[in-house]
């Protein structure tokens, strides 16, 4: 088996998530790193945090590929004085690469969602909630059935179990002994899709962000039962996924290296709070 070089890695990565299914509003693709660096050990990772960094550095990482972006809207200023600039230094300093797969992660099949279907109970065929443009098993979201119904609770239980555990877990809408055969899911925020979940014959839909209004609105409505979850427990289990994609894609070329899941809860939300209920 050769080594690697970052160009290598990057354009295995593109033949996985090609950057043309991404949004238009999005960015991907390499944010930082020489594309003549040698690559031994790539470190997967939902976001593009401090903690992260230090992760890569400690592991001796040449890459960290990313799910979100460090930049998704333009900036002036990369300064070390700024949280995002101290990452981009170190990174350069370091000098380990930084790749974001983002939205084109989303759209690609196997995708974000695809993974987030199978940790959740959906072992059948899936098939996008909101179809891409540029291909038919292409898209956001995924819709499939379980193998046998469960009730919302019992599917909620199971939801918790295979995703990453997080300070808020799960939130829940609907009643829970209602019937569970169809799914939908959707990794990261999903307020956008809840039209396309109704229409997917879902009776639940499982996203993250879900803000009240729209929430309290859809149940009302007789829409699918809702599953919130935290949005980087939504995402996160695609990071193996994508690491096994990866190393079996450069072993067809020849090209041998090493992948590491991060196991550090970037999300936001570290603890909660609840009075007590009498």
């Amino acid at each position: 088996m050769s080594r690697s070089t970052l160009n290598d890695v990057v354009a295995a990565l593109e033949t996985l998530y090609d950057p043309a299914w991404a949004e238009s509003w999005d960015a991907v693709g390499l944010v930082c790193g020489d594309p003549d660096q040698p690559v031994r050990r790539v470190l997967f990772a939902v976001d593009p945090t401090w903690a992260v960094v230090r992760e890569a550095r400690e592991w001796e990482a040449d890459l960290v590929v990313t799910h979100h972006p460090l930049y998704l809207k333009g900036t002036t200023s990369v300064a070390a004085s700024t949280p995002k600039g101290r990452v981009i230094h170190t990174l350069i300093r370091s000098g380990i690469a930084l790749y974001t797969a983002h939205t084109n992660a989303d759209n690609a099949n196997p995708g974000v969602s695809d993974a987030l279907a199978r940790a959740v109970g959906l072992d059948g065929e899936l098939t996008p909630l909101a179809p891409s443009p540029y291909g038919e098993s292409l898209g956001i979201g995924r819709v499939g059935d379980l193998a046998s119904p469960v009730t919302l609770a019992r599917f909620a239980e199971r939801a918790a179990a295979g995703l990453p555990a997080t300070a808020a877990g799960l939130r829940v809408a609907g009643d829970p002994d209602r019937e569970i055969r169809r799914v939908a899911v959707s990794g990261g925020a999903g307020d956008s899709l809840l039209g396309a979940a109704r229409a997917s014959g879902a009776d639940v839909f499982l996203t993250a962000d879900l803000r009240h209004h729209p929430a309290s609105e859809f149940v009302e409505a007789g829409g699918p039962a809702l599953v919130d979850a935290a949005h980087w427990a939504t995402e996160w289990p695609w990071l193996g996924d994508a690491a096994a994609l990866l190393t079996s894609r450069l072993a067809q070329r020849g090209i041998n290296v090493e992948t590491h899941v991060s196991s550090r809860v970037t999300d936001a939300w570290t603890t909660t709070a609840q009075r007590g209920m009498k």
